[in-house]
């Protein structure tokens, strides 16, 4: 078992439910955190945990224990006027906004109208199960 505390190197390649990749470690360092330190999602930190240097797995973690299921109250719609100058808004753009502490909040375009847009706050995989290959490099 890792310990709290404890370095592990990882390999990973993630996946959603329907096989597209979102992310792969693969031509990169492995992953480095801290067990414990809530660096990675926790399902990811419990998946890892019993692992073995060398041992290879697959582990399928559900949106709660991922990035959290979809909040409806993160979608939210602005009027067209509030937006920079000169700013054309598509479908799909990844824009950011300023939290209430000034930290910066990245949200997507999910809709563009005549006078407004609709912006989503949410994790782009929140909702989402997610799927990993891991393979364990090594643990200090």
């Amino acid at each position: 078992m890792i310990e709290n505390g404890q370095k592990v190197k990882i390999h990973y390649t993630g996946t959603l439910d329907d096989g597209s990749q979102f992310d792969s470690s693969a031509g990169r360092a492995p992953l480095e955190f801290e067990m414990g330190a809530g660096m990675v999602i926790p399902g990811f930190e419990k998946g890892v945990a019993d692992m073995a240097v060398g041992e290879k797995k697959t582990i399928n973690i559900p949106a709660a224990e991922a990035y959290g299921e979809k909040r409806e109250d993160l979608v939210m719609q602005f009027d067209r006027s509030q937006l920079p100058e000169g700013m054309e808004p598509e479908t799909g753009m990844m824009l950011q906004m300023q939290g209430p502490q000034g930290q910066p909040i990245p949200v997507t375009v999910t809709a563009v109208a005549e006078e407004s847009i609709t912006i989503d706050a949410n994790h782009q995989l929140a909702g989402k199960n997610l799927n990993f290959e891991l393979e364990l490099v090594s643990v200090d």
